[in-house]
Parts: C-alpha cells; structure tokens; sequence
C-alpha cells in the first residue's frame, strides 16, 4: 500500500478531461443531495466541502503567488486549472479576456462554414456576441446560427463560468450595394423642341 505521505510516483494515472468532468457532474449531484438532506451528518458533509474547498483554494492561490509570468499563464490556459483559478478569484486574466479568447477559439471553424463570430462586449454579468451565417444573415435571420450560438455560449461560460448569459445580438445588415450606372446614360441630350415652342 502506498504512503499517503508521498507524492504519486512518476507516471501514475492521470485523469483524463472526460473523466474530470464526469466526476465534476458526479460531484454536483451528491452536492446537490447533501444540502437538501435533513440531518446534522449531511451539514456536516457539506462543512467539510466548504473547508476543504477554501484551504485548496489557499493552496493554489499560493502556487500563483510563486509562478512567474510563463507558469502563470500555462496554469490559467489549462481548462481545469482555469476554473478553479476562477473559482477561488485567482485567475490572472479578467473575465472580457477569457470570453474573447474563447470566441476567438471558434471563429477559424465557424469561417470555415463561410460564418463570422464576434464578441462585441461584456455588460456585467452578461456576453454579448454577434454571430453571423454565410450571406450575411444574422442569428436573427433563420435558424442556420443556431448551432454555432450554442457552441458558442458554451465555449464562452466554460472560459468565463461567473458570466450568467451569452446572448446573441441581431447582425447589422449591410448596406446594399450602389448599382452600377453607366455614364452615358447620365449624359440624356435634349429632345429639340419643335419651333413655335416656349
């Protein structure tokens, strides 16, 4: 049996992304199931999460706080490392940030599909975007968005968690263009008048 004192040797198991976050989704229902529970044991359970929780927190605040620049930033990139750096509000990038760098994550894919996506600005709690489809149609326009709204909101909120909303904003439509007149049709000569006219 291995000494709980030492550190994991190298190579052992790491979790992959899909299993952190089926034990995320595993942990929010026993959660969810301890604070509706009647009984001084499941207060109990739910005070040994909240401590724990805040010296973990401490934790990573004070591995922050001897991370240069380069660690800093590779820590604050990494997706499980970031929302618990958001989580505890120690994550070095503000929140606009994170949101645009999500958005700007997904534009290559949704230019590939002749689409735009945006991030024109975060109002308090709320991002708003503007997602545009081929031919200039907005989300407003037809449905064809809708996929790619979804994908973006859920990029945004997982890059940015203490955002509430992404709402997506109507596409300003483009003025037509000036048709094309030729120059000799400007140029209409004067019928001549017949004599005797005034």
């Amino acid at each position: 049996m291995a000494d709980a004192g030492r550190p994991p040797a190298a190579g052992a198991a790491r979790l992959t992304d899909p299993a952190v976050e089926t034990r995320l989704a595993r942990l929010e229902e026993l959660l969810a199931g301890m604070e509706h529970a009647p009984g001084p044991a499941a207060r109990q359970a739910v005070e040994a999460v909240r401590l724990l929780t805040e010296v973990y927190g401490e934790a990573l605040a004070r591995v922050m706080d001897g991370a240069d620049d380069g660690l800093s930033r590779r820590l604050a990139d990494d997706e499980l490392v970031g929302h618990l750096l958001v989580l505890h509000d120690l994550h070095p990038h503000p929140v606009e940030q994170r949101a645009a760098r999500a958005v700007e994550r997904l534009r290559p894919a949704v230019r590939e599909r002749g689409g735009d996506v945006e991030l024109v600005a975060v109002e308090g709690r709320v991002a708003r975007v503007r997602v545009t489809e081929a031919g200039g149609c907005g989300a407003g326009c037809g449905g064809g968005t809708a996929g790619v709204t979804e994908a973006v909101r859920a990029a945004v909120l997982a890059a940015a968690p203490e955002l509430t909303a992404v709402e997506p904003l109507p596409q300003t439509p483009r003025p037509a263009a000036a048709a094309f007149v030729p120059l000799d049709a400007l140029a209409v000569r004067a019928a001549p008048r017949p004599q005797g006219a005034r």
